[in-house]
């Protein structure tokens, strides 16, 4: 009997990681108390067995931003920044660990992930293989698989209409995704990129293809014109969110211009030394940044 979309999700997402990430985790959101829901390990550090020296990613996932932002003694603005602009990025370090972890409510998950989301920031990464490595019950372990449930099906509603037919690829629509979505973000990532994620796991990809397939027959229903100016609108949108948030997080994240630097050097294998003035006027840096990384053609 074929497997089912939520099945598969689940078997993926709440499969053990090294204890260190979800000790990590849990230090993470003790801030929060009982708003904290879910948090979400995902990233390319989730395909590599040694951590040291990497930044993590997680997404903690809370009830409401308000309370969140109350319980762990936040200033106000950043629950009303966080509600406006989602996510808030903050830094955060655990014994030898580091990492940078984004807050979204459970609200905000599930229309991330889904076709109404205005960007693809969210549904972009949960499409791909993540881990629940902390969860405050059943009820909310249930609502964060159902967004990745939604994830992988929106980035396919978006690509197939776009996908060469004819290529004999069975990954072919989800690298025609992944390569899509990462020109819709301002990324420092190489062009190969998108390739490497799904080569990283062709058999969940071709897996979670067949169950979305099997559940959503009207897959590639959306005209391709339709989808091709869809495509054009995230691409405007995520490229202006992705400075926006940079700007918020060069009030949230200490340190973050250098996060960005090392993001950069990382992938687009450039050379960028942040100065004692960036570090001081952060927003002022940001701007310097990404003609910088517009030009070492990181950017798609």
């Amino acid at each position: 009997m074929a497997e089912t979309l939520q099945s598969l999700i689940a078997a993926e997402a709440l499969q053990p990681v090294d204890p260190r990430v979800t000790d990590f985790a849990r230090a993470i959101i003790a801030p929060f108390g009982e708003t904290a829901r879910a948090v979400i390990f995902y990233g390319s550090c989730l395909r590599e067995a040694q951590l040291d020296g990497l930044m993590l990613d997680f997404y903690v996932i809370v009830s409401d931003y308000a309370a969140a932002y109350r319980a762990a003694n936040k200033a106000g603005w950043m629950a009303r920044a966080n509600a406006l602009i989602p996510p808030n990025v903050f830094p955060a370090a655990h014994g030898t660990l580091a990492a940078k972890y984004a807050v979204l409510s459970e609200a905000d998950l599930a229309r991330a992930c889904s076709m109404q989301a205005g960007d693809v920031s969210v549904w972009a990464r949960f499409a791909q293989p993540v881990r629940i490595v902390w969860s405050a019950d059943t009820a909310a372990e249930a609502r964060a698989l159902d967004a990745l449930c939604a994830a992988p099906v929106t980035l396919l509603r978006h690509a197939a209409p776009v996908a060469d037919t004819a290529s004999p690829d069975p990954l072919h629509i989800w690298r025609t995704g992944f390569t899509r979505t990462y020109g819709a973000e301002l990324r420092a990532e190489r062009g190969d990129r998108p390739d490497k994620v799904v080569d990283f796991a062709p058999d969940h990809y071709i897996a979670v293809g067949a169950a979305i397939a099997r559940e959503v027959p009207d897959l590639a229903a959306m005209p391709r014109a339709e989808a091709e100016r869809r495509w054009a609108r995230l691409r405007a949108r995520g490229k202006r969110l992705t400075v926006a948030r940079l700007a918020k997080a060069s009030f949230t994240f200490a340190g973050g211009i250098d996060y960005l630097a090392w993001k950069i050097n990382r992938h687009a294998g450039t050379q960028i030394t942040i100065r004692p003035w960036q570090r001081k006027w952060p927003l002022v840096a940001a701007v310097v940044l990404v003609p910088k990384l517009l030009k070492s053609g990181a950017v798609k």
